[in-house]
């Protein structure tokens, strides 16, 4: 495998539950690609470059967790209960989805947004449904309580595009394996204590156990094609042959791969996705995880030893100073968390091509795992795995891309 992001790990962990060597590179100084945890000195704290949140029901998630023996390093709420402030007028709701499939929580107050009924739920179904390559704005109308108080800053999260111009087709995948399951499969879950130490080092060490090599710091700078197989790999230092009977699953990011494969398209329109940490110890009782509206963070994570924003599809921001943004954001928490004023130690993290842009436009440019090469695969959350960018879909695209390169029959 080239790539030891979490869908290279995600291969690695497939094949080698398989009984299968393999040897694991990448041209970085650590592993996790985009899912990583870092110490910051200007807070001396560890912290993750953003605040990854996944599902319950995500069951790809769970099965490579409990693989590398960490199904304990996800915490969350016992139900799918979502907080939402306005931080202009200082209204606050939940949206409280029942745990059954069954989504009675739609015909009781106090459950779903305030000011809505029954029919307001009723009317996203369109969103199931529709002609292929349409975006979430043409399938449903994007505007009312319901889609402002909630469809709308959810869509936001999942995408990381502006809701109304994302692909409905991953819209709806996301709502299909969350909502459409009901609350169980809908519970918030976070990386505890960070990224790293819940997806990252015990798949490492789960890895080194099985005999599969890692390798950092060796980047792949080529490959040599000969008819329908990869003849060759140059990681800077000549080329080493590909025996006849090797695979090869290249899981980097999309750039890299079209740069390595002749005649491959893929995604070429990315969005932005700002995070803010500050070094300030929540006090009990502190909303783990609310939504934002009308402020300039969007979500606000609360963990032992600080405060997180995240803000998605952050373009606009991405060239704004970053000591105003920790000014405006810390703002945000101090109202909305009845914290004082004084702006604590921060850490700015700017991820300018975090995910690829989720429109129709770019799902369409995502490849499949196979390509034209017998013994060449792709994994990627950049791939076609019928979901946005997320670590669900990464840890998807290894487990196609090992079972694809194991021979094993995919559906």
């Amino acid at each position: 495998m080239v790539g030891a992001g979490m869908a290279g790990l995600s291969a690695a962990v497939d094949l080698a539950r398989r009984g299968i060597a393999a040897e694991l590179v990448d041209g970085a100084a650590q592993a996790g690609g985009r899912c990583r945890s870092y110490y910051d000195p200007q807070l001396g704290r560890t912290i993750d470059n953003g605040n990854h949140l996944v599902l319950a029901g995500n069951r790809a998630v769970a099965d490579y967790l409990a693989t590398i023996g960490a199904s304990d390093r996800l915490s969350g709420p016992l139900h799918a209960d979502f907080a939402f402030v306005d931080r202009a007028t200082g209204a606050r709701w939940s949206v409280r989805v029942n745990d059954g499939p069954l989504p009675w929580w739609i015909f009781r107050d106090g459950r779903r947004v305030p000011g809505t009924r029954m029919w307001d739920y009723v009317r996203l179904a369109g969103l199931l449904s529709g002609k292929p390559g349409q975006t979430v704005g043409e399938r449903i109308a994007p505007h009312g309580a319901v889609w402002d108080k909630l469809l709308e800053p959810v869509l936001l999260a999942a995408l990381n595009t502006a809701a109304a111009d994302g692909s409905a087709a991953l819209a709806a995948a996301v709502i299909r394996q969350s909502l459409g399951r009901g609350g169980r499969a809908s519970r918030p879950r976070i990386a505890e204590p960070t990224l790293a130490a819940a997806f990252v080092d015990p798949a490492i060490d789960w890895l080194a156990g099985q005999g599969t090599a890692l390798t950092l710091g060796r980047r792949l700078r080529a490959m040599r094609f000969d008819g329908d197989r990869v003849a060759a790999l140059d990681f800077g230092a000549g080329e080493e042959p590909v025996a006849a009977d090797e695979k090869i699953i290249l899981a980097v990011p999309p750039g890299v791969a079209a740069a390595l494969m002749p005649g491959l398209v893929v995604p070429d329109d990315f969005r932005a996705i700002v995070n803010a940490h500050f070094a300030f110890v929540p006090p009990p009782g502190t909303a783990p995880m609310i939504g934002v509206l009308g402020g300039a963070a969007e979500w606000i994570f609360a963990f032992p030893d600080r405060l997180s924003v995240t803000v998605s599809a952050a373009d606009h921001l991405v060239d704004t100073d970053r000591a105003e943004l920790a000014a405006r954001f810390w703002a945000d928490i101090a109202n909305i968390h009845n914290l004082p004023a004084t702006l604590p130690p921060w850490q700015i993290v700017k991820e300018k091509r975090a995910t690829f842009a989720a429109t129709p436009a770019q799902d369409a440019k995502r490849p499949p795992a196979e390509t034209r090469w017998r013994n060449l695969f792709l994994a990627g959350d950049w791939t076609q795995t019928g979901l946005p960018a997320t670590i669900e879909g990464a840890i998807r695209s290894g487990e196609r891309a090992a079972r694809l390169a194991s021979g094993v029959v995919v559906g």
